[in-house]
């Protein structure tokens, strides 16, 4: 087909510390299920024109080799937390074979700490090493053929984003990995979506991020086709999940390799990874 199809792997879908937890022996984390093996939260998105890396979490190294994932033309940052960028020192395997400088797109608070916390990386022109080429967010932006949008939500008190994307396809998807609340204008950017991922850390509340009834209220509200909850912690059993929170039919709980493909004039499919 013209074009030809976009993917959006979910790289990781754990909370900061993932999941198993160390030292945990609840009946999540001892389980041998794959679903309740998380890494830290990051997707990926490949279009006939580009590949997009979001968030650069301390299981990169580990997720890149799972997935077979070589090549990177960009990199956002949803925020500054060390589960989003701890894995930074792995982007030098993406740099040796590029010729241009790594695009990354982060905030200004972001790009701030990424500056503070890897001077050497910032300012370096070697092939050796990670070579950036920083992009302050401040609105919508293209990729390739990839549209970006950013959504400013609350998360903690550091600056955050999720981000939409309109596919080349004619599909929509929006990744809100962190949060608490969507503020009114950030809403009326999610509108009309194919697909929906946003953070649903647990059954309880917390204080900064989504749990499970608010993210379902955010997901009545937009009405996307298909939704996916993400950012998940140990106190979710993958293995009854659905009966266990009552979860509609068009929304699952996303998983480490699992694999969206978007096709013109198809429906998005759905491919989970096959049992190791």
């Amino acid at each position: 087909m013209e074009g030809g199809p976009v993917t959006a792997t979910f790289l990781g879908t754990g909370t900061s510390v993932g999941v198993p937890v160390i030292g945990c022996s609840c009946p999540v984390c001892t389980s041998n299920h794959p679903g309740n093996q998380r890494t830290r939260s990051s997707l990926h998105l490949h279009t006939p024109e580009c590949s997009v890396l979001i968030d650069s979490g301390p299981d990169l190294r580990q997720q890149a080799l799972r997935e077979g994932l070589f090549e990177i033309d960009a990199i956002l940052y949803t925020h500054c937390h060390l589960d989003h960028i701890a894995g930074f020192d792995e982007l030098r395997a993406f740099c040796w074979h590029r010729e241009e400088p790594l695009p990354l797109h982060a905030g200004p608070e972001t790009m701030a700490d990424l500056e503070r916390m890897f001077p050497w990386a910032m300012a370096n022109t070697s092939r050796n090493y990670v070579r950036p080429d920083p992009h302050l967010i401040d609105g919508p932006f293209t990729i390739k053929d990839l549209l970006v949008t950013p959504i400013p939500v609350i998360h903690s008190s550091v600056e955050t984003f999720g981000f939409r994307f309109d596919f080349p396809t004619g599909h929509s998807l929006a990744y809100i990995s962190d949060v608490k609340e969507i503020p009114r204008p950030s809403i009326a950017l999610l509108q009309d979506l194919d697909v929906f991922v946003v953070d649903a850390l647990r059954p309880q509340p917390h204080p900064t991020h989504m749990n499970i009834e608010e993210s379902l209220a955010v997901i009545t509200q937009l009405n996307p086709k298909q939704s996916f909850l993400t950012h998940l912690a140990h106190e979710i059993d993958a293995r009854d999940a659905a009966v266990q929170l009552s979860l509609p039919e068009a929304v699952t709980l996303a998983c480490d390799g699992l694999k969206l493909t978007f096709e013109r004039q198809q429906p998005c499919s759905i491919l989970y990874p096959a049992p190791s």
